[in-house]
């Protein structure tokens, strides 16, 4: 598989474009990679590739329904329960992340979650590559290329220690906090 495909796309793609009826990411397996215009923390470049996910996830003891379509979307509309992305855009952004619900999920409540799905509409920026077994390419990303908003097989990337840092103290602040509505 050629990289290039995500870290210097042809096209990017922003949330105006994906979340659309006729939405162009295909409901395929494969591998995305988010760009930012403006990058979610002063020391990360802008404008690179930083981050890769994949759909679905390899799942030895059942077959999952996520494809491209399905966690693109996610990540730009849905919550940082769901989405590590959005959980990692959230707490470097110094959105407040909450206990919701009966508590033991953690997202950025109603008010943050709509902050953050703006953030990510005017800078995140998608493109993806089909393949059939993403996960094989995932791993190898992340050994080759420099991508600090991955923390999965990453501890070798610089920013890691100081992402792994920023998430675990905002998820004991939230801890700490009464749950939200």
């Amino acid at each position: 598989m050629d990289a290039t495909t995500l870290t210097k796309p042809a096209r990017l793609w922003s949330a105006h474009e994906v979340l659309v009826r006729h939405c162009p990411v295909p409901a395929a397996a494969g591998v995305y990679g988010w760009h930012f215009k403006e990058a979610p923390h002063p020391d990360l470049a802008r404008g690179q590739l930083l981050y890769v996910g994949i759909a679905p996830r390899h799942m030895s003891n059942r077959n999952s329904t996520q494809n491209l379509r399905k966690r693109v979307r996610y990540h730009y509309r849905g919550n940082a329960a769901g989405s590590t992305l959005r959980l990692t855009l959230g707490c470097l952004l110094g959105l407040e992340l909450r206990r919701v619900g009966s508590g033991n999920r953690l997202t950025f409540g109603k008010s943050g979650e709509a902050t953050l799905s703006q953030w990510m509409a005017d800078h995140a920026q998608v493109a993806w590559l089909e393949c059939d077994e993403p996960w094989t390419f995932e791993s190898e990303l992340i050994a080759q290329l420099d991508l600090p908003l991955n923390l999965d097989q990453n501890r070798h990337n610089g920013f890691h220690d100081r992402l792994k840092a920023v998430r675990a103290k905002a998820r004991e602040r939230a801890r700490t906090l009464p749950i939200s509505a």
